[in-house]
């Protein structure tokens, strides 16, 4: 379980393909903090650290992942937004996030608006997932409020502290952004689109 408020921000080191999935090696501020099968979410998705060596760990996507997510565009010297899992004596500051990434997104346009940003994004939908305005939404691993909402479009602002400390300056239009759409909303969907077919 995690929040969607980033910790740090890792950097891919080496990429290595092992059958139909891929390890990761990268580093990050806290890997002398990180243990062995420790779950950790790299833009949203919750991957399990399966080796520690000096100020680097390993992580493992399967074809799955690699499927539903961005991690198969990762590159050396990519830069990804990193949350360990939430601990129950702490705060809630985002939502609640699950670190199972729904589906990709696209970006459609980003805007400075004098120094915070308006960023839209697009993504393909049969009804299943569902965004409203003020609601939440996980992009990257960012919690992050809906400002606007269309069918299978919707619009972020980022604060300049969120844009300066994650990944989120590097975004361009075009790029894929994993999501996770609210759990609350989730289930409403499902529940309707269950209901219209009966």
């Amino acid at each position: 379980m995690f929040t969607g408020i980033i910790e740090a921000v890792g950097v891919i080191e080496r990429i290595e393909t092992n059958g139909s999935n891929i390890d990761f090696t990268l580093t990050c501020p806290f890997t002398n903090e990180l243990k062995i099968d420790q779950s950790l979410a790299h833009n949203g998705c919750c991957l399990t650290v399966v080796k520690i060596k000096g100020d680097k760990y390993v992580v493992t996507a399967i074809n799955e992942t690699l499927e539903k997510t961005n991690l198969g565009k990762w590159e050396v010297g990519t830069v990804v937004n990193l949350e360990r899992c939430m601990k129950m004596d702490g705060r809630l500051d985002g939502h609640i996030v699950q670190g199972h990434v729904d589906k990709t997104g696209e970006v459609v346009s980003i805007e400075n608006k004098d120094g915070s940003y308006f960023i839209t994004m697009k993504y393909e939908d049969n009804g299943s997932f569902v965004t409203v305005p003020q609601g939440s939404i996980t992009v990257n691993g960012i919690s992050l409020t809906v400002a606007k909402s269309e069918d299978t479009q919707f619009s972020v602002a980022i604060i300049p502290y969120t844009w300066e400390f994650t990944n989120m300056k590097y975004l361009k239009v075009g790029d894929k952004v994993n999501l996770e759409f609210d759990i609350i909303g989730k289930y409403i969907a499902r529940l309707i689109k269950k209901q219209n077919v009966n």
